[in-house]
């Protein structure tokens, strides 16, 4: 899958978007360090759309200007013609002096996206792939059920994987479906053991569980079985040492 930049350039034809100039890479890398906004959207006209396997790389002409987006497929198929109008929610992605902006048809999308990015291992393509297999609500819906067969039915997402999305998102299900969705239906799934911990001492042991491998259930049940009480890596030795006879 090609590499997306942040590239706007003014259109001659339809040339291909050159890089930004270095000063406009710093300075945006700036604000994303600060924690101010960058683009956090577009609206304008599709002049090309290039199709990948889990992801497409589209330029939207702004009043002159085209700006390269990656999209995943699910958002590329609703986008029309090339010669349409699109309004797309954008991340800004700053990394390592490359920015690349990733595409969304709603604002939910792109939380979705920021919530499975923020998460351990999951990288933009990976982030993207799953979005084109599971709509958030959908998504929100199967960590609440912690259904890790499904997750890994996404390519590049494998049981460990799964696991560490339930982990880390068990408790984040409202916020990755979107405002409005039925939080009822999303947390019906839940099994009876309960949501695993994601704050605190005990939030940080069960992701370093989940890190090496441990699914929520192993997690859950070692938890129970040590005392709240200590450091973190205190109660993580104890769990580990509760979950070795496990894998003997």
């Amino acid at each position: 899958m090609p590499r997306a930049a942040a590239t706007p350039t003014r259109r001659r034809g339809r040339a291909r978007p050159r890089a930004l100039p270095h000063r406009v890479v710093a300075g945006l890398a700036s604000q994303r360090r600060t924690g101010r906004a960058v683009i956090g959207s577009l609206r304008g006209e599709l002049v090309e759309r290039v199709g990948g396997d889990a992801a497409a790389d589209l330029v939207v002409d702004v009043g002159g200007v085209g700006y390269r987006v990656l999209v995943g497929n699910r958002c590329a198929s609703g986008l029309g013609a090339l010669g349409a109008t699109v309004a797309l929610a954008i991340h800004t992605h700053v990394r390592e002096g490359a920015i690349t902006l990733y595409g969304f048809t709603e604002p939910a999308e792109r939380r979705a996206f920021e919530l499975l990015i923020g998460a351990h291992g999951i990288g933009p393509a990976l982030a993207l792939a799953i979005l084109g297999a599971y709509s958030p609500v959908e998504l929100a819906r199967l960590v609440a059920a912690e259904d890790l067969d499904r997750l890994a039915l996404v390519p590049g997402v494998g049981r460990k994987t799964a696991a560490r999305l339930v982990i880390e998102l068990g408790q984040r299900v409202d916020e990755l479906a979107g405002e409005g969705a039925d939080t009822r239906a999303v947390g019906a799934g839940v099994a009876g053991g309960g949501l695993l911990p994601t704050t605190g001492v005990r939030g940080e042991v069960a992701e370093a569980l989940g890190a090496l491998g441990y699914g929520p259930e192993e997690v859950r049940g070692a938890l129970a079985r040590v005392a709240d009480e200590g450091s973190a890596e205190t109660q993580l030795r104890a769990a580990l040492r509760e979950l070795a006879p496990a894998r003997r």
